[in-house]
């Protein structure tokens, strides 16, 4: 990629992205906060879904000072539907130690970038690049399609051999004396805009359109429909789960999770491994202190995570009302109406078929 005809290849990218780049909000900043935020936001997420959450994000939280004090409840309700919660509690963390070490200004060299909390090699390269103009790489899988094309390299892209082989042929490219280096990251952002538009998966290339379509081995030999080749053993582990909408009057029960793993430090309704029966249910809440009054059987419902799957059954459980000290063994539930619950905690989209249950029926 880039080896031959290279000063004509990139000069043709860099002239292509700047006619024809998508106009995102982030694209509109050469501050280093906002650029950090807006990679980590699409990190795994499509760059249109980020585009909301990254306006509504930075009016909340509109520097590094504020994200690194903001509260945990606070950040995990503004990152609500954009999943890999991890990401969010990286962030803050991060603001934290760059507070901390660096004054709350965010370092320009990738070395330090790559030792912050949610940081890697494609987010250290970007931010460096684009806010800072460092000549550096930022390979992630659109550049990773593009590269495979191009070379028409037949080697499983998922590798992190290939990976780290594209990042070292773009440095080389990105260390020649005559790469404009102030153009470093729109350099970057070119291959990746090229390979989420006209070079994207799941559709035929549009390369009739592509600035880089004479150069490309895959356009040349006919092998785009075969490339980039792609293989992911995706072996998802089965989790059955038991969830429960646990009623007092209008409120209704949820809990916060644990900190670490899993949708850590969200909220989620109590729940139950297995798929109980009515009575295990009910004995579960009343060996929780509480009297049970009513049950109803709710619908089923899947989520898919990266290596697990839930597979959920729900019930509605309606209990007497709580007297002024909560029992002993209340699990460290919180009862809530269904509008705070919706407006003021953030509930992982694992759970949306519950809550939209309650939407549905007491909003």
């Amino acid at each position: 990629m880039f080896l031959k005809e290279r000063h004509n290849q990139i000069n043709s990218l860099l002239t292509w992205y700047n006619e024809h780049k998508r106009d995102l909000p982030w694209r509109h900043t050469s501050d280093p906060y906002r650029i950090w935020i807006s990679e980590i936001m699409l990190q795994q997420t499509r760059a249109e879904a980020v585009r909301e959450y990254y306006i509504r994000f930075l009016d909340a939280v509109p520097d590094i000072f504020a994200l690194a004090k903001i509260p945990d409840d606070r950040l995990m309700k503004l990152w609500e539907g954009l999943g890999y919660y991890s990401r969010a509690r990286n962030l803050k963390k991060a603001a934290q130690t760059v507070v901390q070490d660096f004054d709350g200004v965010l370092p320009s060299s990738p070395a330090e970038l790559l030792r912050l909390p949610g940081i890697g090699s494609y987010t250290a390269g970007a931010i460096s690049s684009i806010a800072f103009r460092v000549p550096v790489p930022a390979v992630d899988g659109n550049v990773l399609r593009v590269a495979a094309r191009l070379n028409a390299d037949k080697r499983n892209i998922l590798i992190p051999n290939v990976k780290k082989d594209v990042e070292n042929e773009l440095f080389e490219v990105m260390s020649d004396p005559l790469f404009p280096k102030e153009q470093s990251g729109d350099f970057n952002q070119a291959l990746i805009e090229l390979g989420a538009t006209l070079c994207g998966p799941d559709r035929a290339p549009g390369c009739a359109d592509c600035p880089l379509s004479r150069y490309c081995r895959a356009h040349l030999e006919n092998l785009t429909s075969e490339l980039p080749v792609r293989k992911k053993d995706i072996r998802r582990k089965i989790e059955k789960l038991t969830i429960l909408l646990i009623r007092d009057g209008d409120d209704t029960a949820i809990r916060l999770r644990a900190s670490e793993g899993l949708l850590g430090g969200m909220y989620e309704f109590p729940n139950m491994k297995g798929h109980a029966s009515e009575e295990e249910a009910l004995a579960f809440v009343r060996e929780r202190g509480y009297d049970t009054l009513h049950i109803r059987k709710l619908r089923q419902s899947r989520h898919l995570f990266s290596h697990i799957e839930w597979k959920m059954q729900g019930y509605e459980i309606r209990i007497a009302g709580r007297s002024g000290e909560e029992p002993r063994h209340f699990d460290g539930w919180i009862f809530a109406s269904p509008s705070s619950i919706l407006e003021d905690y953030a509930l992982p989209s694992a759970f949306s078929a519950y809550e939209e249950y309650l939407k549905e029926k007491y909003l």
